[in-house]
């Protein structure tokens, strides 16, 4: 059990840790200062590093079975955790509740879903004259770096990946929201054996001497595009491996033969979840000439009369944005609008203040090579656009250097299938979007990342292909 009452500590080696410096953290819906916590440098760094090199052996040698059954531990313990968990989460994030609670629930159930996942020696040759076998073994010490939009679930998928492959980790996360991961430090000291898991919070400067450890063999990192470049710069000294889940600019295209009032729903909560701060949120939407008027007032609709809020409040559906330096970024996004040539459909005042507040925006036609439709606002602002040609559509949405995801929608099954796989992205989905699954990889192509996280493939990113062949005789 957590005791949400006692200051927040670092975890190093199975212990609770401090450090000179501190933390202040912001509720983003006040915009003020609520809790500190120790902020580690390059000491604790080092210290945790040696904790998990000096655990690796032991770790490794437990089996898949064993390290599964720990990971089935810390799942259970974050349930029973839930409601002290999301309140936490949601003061020191901004998202609702019950997104917080959906946040935390899910953490739970991936990481239990993947270690249902097995790893077995692949046999490549068998014959006479010899025996090849295709093995994956553990790197070492993974060091995983997570954002502030999903603090605890960006955590856990790599977290569950990197200590279900038999790696020890040191986990750091996003100094705007450190708390839930140091409680969850807490949670992990109980479970898991000295060294396996070390927690760290601490600023921008930790996550650069984590990238650049000589110690540390591979680094998952969860974050901005400029930033993922940053990072493998700097593990490239090193030749690191690297997973790298990054930005996004999904496009949504919406076909001839939509009911535009039920899509808007869908399209409208796919792109404002969490205030619009997820890297697979929907972030422009293509719409056919002949619903595109009824889908922008149906969107209008919905943003409209979405509630926003502080996310403690059961009426809030919108939250704030989670730090200031994002707040000001959207602020601009939408201030750009005026200048045209689109046409902002939604009339809220944007509300001053106190908190990060941003009331949604919908605008219409803002010009294909606009801020709003080139760059990812990460924010509750959603540009549509009309086309007429389908093919015309698909250019349009594959002409970015992003490529995490996208949808297509539509009555007609086959039809959006066979647009989606046009789709030059790691996911194309078909009437749904932002579904991921514990057994089907998910990430970017283009800027939009290195690797997988989740299924087999995600597993086998945290493990050294190692070919053992056999001369028999």
């Amino acid at each position: 059990m957590i005791d949400f009452d006692a200051p927040y500590t670092l975890s190093i080696d199975g212990q609770a840790a401090s450090a000179e410096a501190q933390l202040a953290v912001i509720n983003p819906a006040t915009g003020a200062v609520f809790a500190r916590c120790p902020a580690a440098g390059s000491a604790e760094l080092d210290r945790a590093v040696q904790a998990a090199r000096r655990a690796f052996g032991a770790w490794r040698e437990l089996g898949f079975a064993e390290r599964a059954a720990y990971i089935g531990r810390l799942a259970q313990a974050i349930t029973a955790e839930v409601e002290p968990l999301a309140a936490l989460l949601t003061r020191e994030q901004g998202k609702p509740l019950q997104q917080s609670r959906e946040e935390i629930a899910r953490a739970a159930t991936l990481s239990v879903g993947m270690t249902a996942l097995q790893i077995t020696p692949q046999v490549l040759h068998d014959d006479a004259q010899r025996f090849i076998e295709l093995r994956y073994v553990a790197l070492g010490v993974v060091g995983i770096i997570t954002p502030w939009n999903a603090p605890i679930n960006l955590a856990i998928g790599p977290l569950t990946s990197a200590l279900y492959t038999g790696n020890c980790v040191v986990l750091k996360p996003s100094p705007f929201t450190p708390l839930c991961t140091l409680r969850l430090g807490e949670l992990m000291r109980a479970i898991f054996p000295p060294g396996v898991v070390n927690v760290l919070a601490g600023g921008d400067e930790l996550g650069a001497l984590m990238t650049a450890h000589p110690h540390i063999d591979k680094i998952s990192f969860t974050g901005s595009v400029a930033t993922g470049k940053k990072v493998m710069a700097s593990a490239a000294g090193t030749l690191k491996r690297l997973t790298l889940e990054l930005g996004g600019n999904d496009a949504a295209i919406v076909l001839d033969d939509v009911d535009p009032v039920a899509v808007a729903k869908k399209l409208f909560f796919a792109a404002t979840v969490n205030s619009g701060q997820v890297c697979m949120a929907i972030k422009r939407i293509y719409a056919h000439e002949s619903v595109y008027e009824a889908l922008c007032t149906a969107l209008t609709a919905e943003a409209q009369s979405a509630r926003l809020g502080n996310g403690l409040e059961a009426s809030s559906s919108l939250g704030p944005i989670q730090n200031q330096r994002q707040y000001q970024r959207v602020r601009e996004f939408i201030a750009d609008l005026a200048q045209g040539p689109g046409t902002v459909l939604t009339g809220r005042e944007q509300p001053e203040g106190p908190g990060y507040f941003v009331a949604p925006v919908v605008v219409a036609e803002p010009g294909e090579h606009s801020r709003i439709v080139c760059e990812e606002q990460f924010g509750p602002v959603i540009p549509v656009m009309k086309f007429s040609d389908e093919q015309d559509a698909v250019r349009r949405a594959n002409d970015t250097r992003f490529g995490l995801s996208g949808s297509v929608w539509s009555k007609d099954v086959a039809r959006a299938t066979a647009l989606a796989a046009q789709l030059e992205v790691g996911t194309a989905w078909v009437n749904q979007h932002r579904l991921t699954m514990a057994d089907v990889p998910f990430g970017g192509a283009k800027e939009s990342g290195l690797g997988r996280t989740y299924s087999l493939l995600g597993l086998q990113g945290y493990m050294e292909p190692r070919v053992v062949s056999v001369l028999k005789g």
